[in-house]
């Protein structure tokens, strides 16, 4: 995100619409407080990763209006000239409360919240939705990608099938879930990734010769040369085409480093591949597969024994099928100094009113109970958590250890620390995800993740309901 040109006009209209009215009716100072938060766990999983903070504060530190942003906003939208003037000043000067960046998060618990004046926090809506939901929903699924996975090797192949520019976040929030590398040469460079590639079948097929395209290929990109074998025949031309090579390059004191299979029964080739490079005794080189790969394919790979050691995932990756986008929303919690709620004829979409603190319960040995409880900011480890839609379901706490998850991130508009390498994020949501119980993570009939809240904020939210009832 930090490459693109970001301004405030990144937003939809009705932010701007809202924010004169609030400039001109002199209420843009006022204080409110908005949540951000999700309803559906996607791909009907059990869990989401938390993903895009970094590039939020990056770009909210700099935030403005641009000359450019405030002429067409005059002449071709048409707002009023005074609010256009304010805007020449515009900064955000909140306050982030957040989740860390690869959390384990869950529907309806606040992720993170904004305080600032109504105008600032309304004008940054759009920019956060879009930023967070996309990150998380890739993040999420290259989590998934990565619990199939085990130990072996995943690079993000997916730029090519993004949408636009959504290539670029979509690496970096493919790392933070677990990921180790990526043939986005741009992402690579900036967030300090990895970048691996190999070979297009267009390359073999612009010679007259299989072998004579891999003897080119490893002559002159020795270091890293993966072979990809399956432009014609991957048995019989393929495979033993890379293996000649490959002894060749070792008589030059060098080593071919692997070989991709990018087509074809994955499962059976990658057997016959590993079977003919080991009585070739090329027991070092690596097997990379790619194409239409997913979390349940790999699944598929993996429990028939495929030797596979790297997997290249493209469009299911970085698109994010089926689910495509996070239901990520941003809803007013606080304002003008009393608490705010949105009513619903369905409770559970009744919104949680103030000002509130996320607590994760944690068993005797330090891994997640299975439980997280609401509580607003002035509580301290509720006792007690309440189903927040059926008023007959406890749970007692008593006992039990809990960790606050919302911490500052930035004040007046500055970040408040030194923002986390991606590696460093990368590590912290495979250590949490090693903390969530199995039952959580399986890709059918996920156990359902208990998200409660204190006695405190059920009272206030009912007091409100029945305030705004009348």
């Amino acid at each position: 995100m930090t490459n693109f040109s970001v301004t405030a006009t990144y937003t939809d209209l009705y932010q701007i619409s809202m924010a004169q009215v609030y400039y001109l009716s002199g209420k843009h100072k006022d204080e409110a407080v908005f949540d951000y938060f999700f309803r559906k766990i996607p791909f009907n999983g059990g869990y989401t990763v938390f993903a895009g903070l970094g590039d939020l504060l990056s770009v909210l530190q700099d935030l403005h209006f641009s000359q450019q942003d405030l002429s067409y906003l005059k002449e071709v939208v048409g707002i009023d000239a005074q609010f256009a003037e304010h805007l020449k000043d515009f900064k955000f000067q909140g306050k982030i409360y957040a989740m860390r960046e690869g959390e384990i998060v869950f529907p309806n618990e606040p992720v993170l919240r904004v305080e600032g004046s109504i105008l600032e926090a309304q004008l940054i809506e759009t920019l956060l939705l879009n930023i967070l939901n996309f990150q998380s929903l890739i993040a999420t699924k290259a989590a998934r990608i990565r619990t199939v996975a085990g130990d072996r090797i995943l690079s993000d192949f997916g730029l090519r099938r993004a949408q636009g520019f959504g290539g670029y976040s979509a690496t970096r929030a493919a790392i933070v879930g677990g990921f180790n590398s990526t043939s986005n040469v741009m992402a690579a460079r900036d967030y300090n990734i990895p970048a691996v590639g190999t070979m297009a079948h267009s390359f073999v097929q612009s010679y007259d010769e299989e072998l004579t395209a891999f003897r080119d290929f490893a002559i002159h990109r020795p270091n890293q040369c993966v072979l990809l074998v399956d432009t014609y025949n991957t048995l019989k031309s393929g495979i033993p085409n890379a293996i000649t090579v490959a002894k060749e390059m070792s008589l030059r004191s060098q080593k071919i480093a692997g070989i991709r299979l990018d087509s074809g029964d994955l499962a059976y080739l990658s057997k016959q591949a590993r079977r003919m490079l080991d009585e070739a005794g090329l027991h070092d080189v690596k097997i990379t597969a790619s194409n239409q790969l997913d979390e349940y394919v790999i699944k598929s790979l993996l429990d028939q024994h495929a030797p596979i050691d790297a997997f290249g995932v493209g469009t299911s990756l970085v698109t994010g099928p089926p689910d495509a986008a996070l239901d990520g929303v941003y809803k007013l919690a606080f304002a003008h100094g009393k608490p705010r709620i949105k009513l619903s004829e369905n409770l559970k979409k009744i919104t949680l009113p103030d000002k509130k603190q996320v607590f994760r319960i944690k068993n005797s040995a330090g891994n997640f109970f299975g439980a997280d409880v609401i509580a607003t900011q002035q509580e301290s480890k509720p006792q007690v958590m309440y189903h927040p839609a059926e008023p007959d379901k406890s749970l007692q706490l008593k006992g039990f250890e809990q960790e606050a998850l919302l911490h500052k991130v930035m004040e007046d508009g500055k970040i408040t620390d030194t923002l986390p390498s991606l590696s460093t994020i990368a590590c912290y949501c495979h250590q949490r995800l090693a903390m969530l119980p199995d039952e959580h993570k399986r890709f059918e009939y996920p156990h359902i993740y208990k998200i409660g809240i204190s006695e405190k904020l059920r009272d206030e939210r009912n007091q409100l309901k029945n305030q705004y009832k009348k």
